[in-house]
C-alpha cells in the first residue's frame, strides 16, 4: 500500500510540473500578447498564458483614441504592470498601447516615413494631434502658408513627418509641411519642364493682396497682377476672387533661373478695344453703367475693359452748377451717346444732354422779344437779377434795367430769391445762350417826356438832394434830377458849393440842357440871375424915357449917360 500512495504522490508531482512548464510566466514591465476570455459590463478578463487572468477596463480598448467594441476571443497587447503578493497580476491596455506607438515612433523617424494622426484641439503655439500619442504640431509646420481658419482643421486626419520626440517626457514634434514640400519639390522639377510662356493652366488662388493674386500651379506659385485681372475696373482683387477658388490662367513669362512666373486672367480674352468703333459708332445711342464719379463728370462702363467718361458739361442743358454725384449715382443704369473716340488713347466721349432737345433751340419761337414772362428769382448779383424761364435756361435783368429812375446800387436792395416777378424779353442771343431780359422797359421812359416838359429856356423849381464839389443835384420831379454845374451857380467864381446849399432846400433854376440819350438836365442859377438882370435894366429905360429932356443940350448929355449904361451892362454880360 505505501509503494502505492508513493507511486501516486510522484505522478501528481509530475503532472503538475509538466502542467506548470507549459505556462509562460510573464515579465513585470514587459507587453505581452492577451487574449479575452470573458467580458464583463464594465470590463473583460484577459488570459495571456500565466498563472493567474487579468481584468482590464473596456475603456482602455481603443483604436486610433476613439472606444472599440471588443468580444470574447480578441487578441490584444498588453502590458505587465505588477504581481500582486496574492498572486494576482495587474495588466494595461493603454500602457501597451503607448510602448508600442513609442516604438513605431522611433522606427518613423529613423526610416523618415510618415504616421498618420487626427488634430484634437488647439494649444498654445500651435496644434495638438493624436498619433497614438499627443503630439504637437507647431503653426508654422501645419502647411506651406498660413492657415487662417485654424478651428476648420480640427477632427480632419493628415499624414505627418516626426521631426523630434523625447519618450521620458513624453514630448513628439511633427510636421504637415515637411510632407507638403516634398510633394511640392517633386511636382516644381516636372513643371519646370513642361511650363512655357502661352500656356494656359489652372491653379488654385492661395492668397490675395492690393496689387494682385497668387496662384499656385500645382508646383510653384505665379502672380497675377492686378492690371492683369481683368480688362475692366478693379478696385481691389477681393471683389472677383476668393482664396482657394479654381482658375485658369495664361502663363505670361516664366523665368527658369529664379522660378518667377507671371500670369494674367485677362489675356483669356479679346481686347475690347480692339473692336470698340465696331460696337459704338460715333452718333450712337447706348447704355452704360456708372464706375465713379469725380469733380469734372461721370465715368460709365459699356462693357467690360470700356469705360467712357460723362464730362460734366455734355450731362445737362442746364448751366446749373450742380456736382455730377448730385445726377448720378455708382452702378446706375444710363442711356448715353458716343460722342467721340480715341481707340489708341483708350477714351470714349460720351453725353447724355443730346438724348434731350436742347431748349435754346425753341426758345426764340416761344419767348419773342418784347413779349412778357412770368418767373422766380433764381440768384442775385452784383450786375444784375437771374430768372428761371424753364429747365435749363435763366434770363438775366442787369442793373441798368431794373428802373429807369431809381438809383440801386446792390439789386437785393429790392429784390429777394425766390420772389416771382415780371420782365420783358430785350435780347435772345442763341449761340451765346444769353436771355436779356428787362423790368423798366414795361413802363414808359420818363426821361423821354422830359424833352417835352422841360425845353430849353424853361425855369423849375425842385429840393436839393445833393452837394457836392461840382455842382448841386436838384430834384425836378420823382425820379428826375438835374446838376447846377459849378460854374453855373454865379458870375463869381466858386471853389465849391458846398456849405453854400444845403440838402433840402428849394432852388430856382433855369433849363440849360436836356438830353434823354443820357438821361441829363442841365440847370443854371447863373442864367436866371442874368435875365434878371436884362429884366431890371429894360424897366428902366422906360421909365426913363418918360421924363426925356426939352433941350437939345439935355438930350446930348442924356444919350451919352444912356451909352455909358449900355456899355457897362454889356461889359458885365
Amino acid at each position: 500500500m505505501g509503494n502505492i500512495q508513493t507511486e501516486t504522490n510522484e505522478q501528481g508531482s509530475f503532472a503538475q510540473l509538466f502542467e506548470d512548464s507549459l505556462i509562460k510566466v510573464a515579465n513585470v514591465g514587459e507587453v505581452v500578447t492577451g487574449t479575452i476570455i470573458e467580458i464583463s459590463k464594465d470590463c473583460a478578463l484577459v488570459d495571456i498564458g500565466d498563472k493567474s487572468e487579468s481584468r482590464i477596463r473596456l475603456s482602455e480598448f481603443k483604436t486610433e483614441g476613439e472606444p472599440i467594441d471588443v468580444k470574447v476571443g480578441d487578441v490584444f497587447d498588453v502590458f505587465v504592470e505588477k504581481r500582486e503578493s496574492e498572486g494576482g497580476i495587474r495588466l494595461s491596455r493603454e500602457k501597451a498601447i503607448g510602448i508600442k506607438v513609442w516604438e513605431n515612433i522611433a522606427k518613423i523617424q529613423e526610416a523618415d516615413e510618415t504616421i498618420q494622426g487626427r488634430i484634437d484641439n488647439r494649444v498654445k503655439g500651435g496644434l495638438s494631434v493624436d498619433i497614438g500619442v499627443p503630439a504637437f504640431l507647431p503653426y508654422s509646420q501645419i502647411d506651406l502658408r498660413p492657415v487662417k481658419d485654424m478651428d476648420n482643421l480640427i477632427g480632419q486626419t493628415f499624414d505627418f513627418k516626426v521631426l523630434k520626440y523625447n519618450r521620458k517626457r513624453n514630448n513628439v514634434v511633427i510636421s504637415r509641411r515637411a510632407i507638403l514640400e516634398e510633394e511640392r519639390n517633386k511636382l516644381r522639377e516636372k513643371m519646370r519642364s513642361t511650363l512655357n510662356e502661352g500656356s494656359i493652366i489652372k491653379g488654385s488662388i492661395t492668397n490675395i493682396t492690393d496689387y494682385g493674386i497668387f496662384i499656385d500651379l500645382g508646383g510653384m506659385d505665379g502672380l497675377c497682377h492686378i492690371t492683369d485681372l481683368s480688362w475692366g475696373r478693379v478696385s481691389h482683387p477681393s471683389k472677383l476672387f476668393k482664396v482657394g477658388e479654381e482658375t485658369e490662367v495664361k502663363v505670361l513669362k516664366y523665368d527658369k533661373d529664379t522660378d518667377k512666373v507671371s500670369l494674367g486672367i485677362k489675356q483669356l480674352k479679346e481686347d475690347p478695344w480692339s473692336k470698340v468703333l465696331e460696337r459704338y459708332p460715333i452718333g450712337e445711342r447706348t447704355t452704360g453703367k456708372v464706375v465713379s464719379t469725380t469733380d469734372y463728370g461721370v465715368f460709365a462702363e459699356l462693357e467690360e475693359g470700356v469705360e467712357g467718361l460723362i464730362h460734366v458739361s455734355e450731362m445737362s442743358w442746364s448751366k446749373k452748377n450742380r456736382h455730377p454725384s448730385k445726377m448720378l449715382e455708382v452702378g446706375e443704369e444710363i442711356s448715353v451717346v458716343v460722342l467721340n473716340i480715341d481707340v489708341d488713347a483708350k477714351r470714349i466721349s460720351l453725353g447724355m444732354k443730346q438724348l434731350q432737345a436742347n431748349p435754346w433751340d425753341l426758345v426764340t419761337e416761344n419767348y419773342p422779344v418784347g413779349s412778357i414772362i412770368e418767373g422766380k428769382i433764381k440768384n442775385i448779383t452784383d450786375f444784375g437779377v437771374f430768372i428761371g424761364i424753364e429747365e435749363g435756361i435763366d434770363g438775366l435783368i442787369h442793373v441798368s434795367d431794373l428802373s429807369w429812375t431809381e438809383r440801386i446800387k446792390h439789386p437785393s436792395e429790392k429784390y429777394a430769391k425766390g420772389e416771382t416777378i415780371q420782365a420783358v424779353v430785350l435780347k435772345i442771343d442763341r449761340e451765346n445762350e444769353r436771355f436779356s431780359l428787362g423790368i423798366k422797359q414795361m413802363e414808359p421812359d420818363p426821361w423821354q417826356e422830359a424833352i417835352e416838359k422841360y425845353p430849353l429856356g424853361s425855369q423849375v423849381e425842385g429840393k436839393i438832394t445833393n452837394v457836392t464839389d461840382f455842382g448841386i443835384f436838384v430834384e425836378v420831379e420823382e425820379g428826375i434830377e438835374g446838376l447846377v454845374h459849378v460854374s453855373e451857380i454865379s458870375k463869381e467864381k466858386i471853389n465849391t458849393p458846398i456849405g453854400l446849399y444845403n440838402v433840402g432846400d428849394t432852388l430856382k433854376t433855369q433849363v440849360i440842357n436836356v438830353s434823354a440819350k443820357d438821361r441829363k438836365i442841365g440847370l443854371s442859377i447863373k442864367v436866371l440871375t442874368e435875365d434878371s438882370d436884362r429884366s431890371d435894366y429894360h424897366d428902366y429905360a422906360r421909365k426913363e424915357a418918360s421924363n426925356a429932356p426939352s433941350t437939345i443940350g439935355d438930350l446930348l448929355k442924356e444919350g451919352l449917360e444912356t451909352k455909358d449904361k449900355e456899355d457897362e451892362i454889356k461889359e458885365k454880360e
